[in-house]
């Protein structure tokens, strides 16, 4: 996945998922450079700041980047003010990839033509490319963490990663 010149952007739920799983690094290993908007960076900070803050900074293959233009209304009343961001961030650069969880922001990004993959799919990815070698344990902290996983998202990952599921 790391041919195409063309970003990608993250919203704030596979940063949270990611780095309390110790696993944001996944993000050098499969993209190289992962940008995020403005209003996803502070969504990332608003919790735990200094904890965060140094997150971030251990990671420099995270960059902010700031939207060109402003934001038209386009999304604004269906989507919060990050997920808006990554959005316009992603038509701006012509985005070869959105990193989202969230659904309504997933449909939009398929709308507007860009590809879209989230938490889940990353480890996935991250499995195939032999970098983790089990998504089981990680999608059960994950849950435990507080990331709502459907039993649906919960089955087909793991059949996807060929690893079986038990209660």
């Amino acid at each position: 996945m790391k041919i195409s010149n063309n970003p990608v952007i993250s919203n704030n739920s596979p940063l949270v998922a990611l780095s309390g799983l110790n696993k944001l690094s996944l993000l050098n290993d499969l993209f190289t450079e992962v940008w995020i908007p403005r209003a996803v960076e502070r969504e990332f900070l608003r919790t735990n700041r200094d904890f965060r803050k140094q997150t971030l900074r251990n990671a420099p293959w995270i960059k902010t980047v700031d939207l060109t233009e402003p934001i038209s209304t386009e999304f604004k009343d269906e989507l919060d003010h990050g997920e808006v961001e990554v959005l316009v961030l992603a038509k701006e650069h012509n985005a070869r990839l959105i990193l989202i969880d969230e659904k309504k922001a997933r449909l939009k990004a398929q709308e507007i033509g860009v590809i879209v993959m989230g938490t889940v799919g990353i480890l996935l990815e991250a499995k195939k490319k032999g970098l983790v070698t089990s998504v089981r344990p990680l999608l059960i902290e994950m849950h435990n963490n507080g990331m709502h996983l459907s039993e649906s998202i919960i089955t087909h990952a793991l059949r996807e990663a060929d690893e079986e599921y038990r209660r």
